[in-house]
């Protein structure tokens, strides 16, 4: 059964308004909470087999500070995962060969909280995630079946950790 892990970008900077959006850094707030981020992933062994992030510069960032615990993973960075939608991420996902055990995904809302709405079925972590997935937030879905095979209602969401609740 694979996993998908849906990652929000940790907290982004407003401090510099001429910045084109997907120019815009981490926040100190969000540079802390996603070492942290890292550290949990390294202490839960979740490691997957595949990282796709956008290109913005708080995605990257974020990839960056999380990336002691995904050392060796196959990580891409593709153009398309800035401003896609949810169908957009759903149709890249199913392109993931079935071989794949797992997949990280870090992008941007309202694309990822949609995403893991519509993937999830019903439940209370579904409910949390519809009212709000905030920066920094990771959704662990686990698929029904192949990536090929994505469809609403497809998952169970299994976890969902806020940057909060981290230590």
């Amino acid at each position: 059964m694979p996993s998908l892990y849906v990652l929000r970008h940790a907290k982004s900077s407003w401090d510099d308004p001429a910045l084109a959006d997907a120019e815009r850094p981490l926040a100190p707030r969000g540079r802390k909470a996603a070492r942290r981020l890292g550290r949990h992933l390294s202490d839960e062994g979740i490691r997957p087999a595949l990282v796709l992030c956008s290109p913005a510069v708080r995605a990257r960032e974020t990839l960056a500070r999380i990336g002691p615990a995904l050392a060796e993973v196959e990580t891409l960075v593709e153009r398309g995962l800035y401003g896609a939608s949810a169908s957009d991420l759903i149709e890249r996902l199913r392109a993931v060969p079935d071989d794949v055990p797992s997949v990280l995904v870090i992008g941007h809302n309202p694309a990822l909280q949609t995403l893991v709405v519509r993937l999830a079925r019903p439940g209370q972590l579904r409910d949390r995630a519809a009212v709000k997935l905030p920066t920094g937030a990771l959704a662990t879905l686990e698929l029904d079946g192949g990536w090929n095979a994505l469809t609403d209602g497809c998952a169970e969401l299994a976890k969902l950790l806020l940057p909060r609740e981290l230590a």
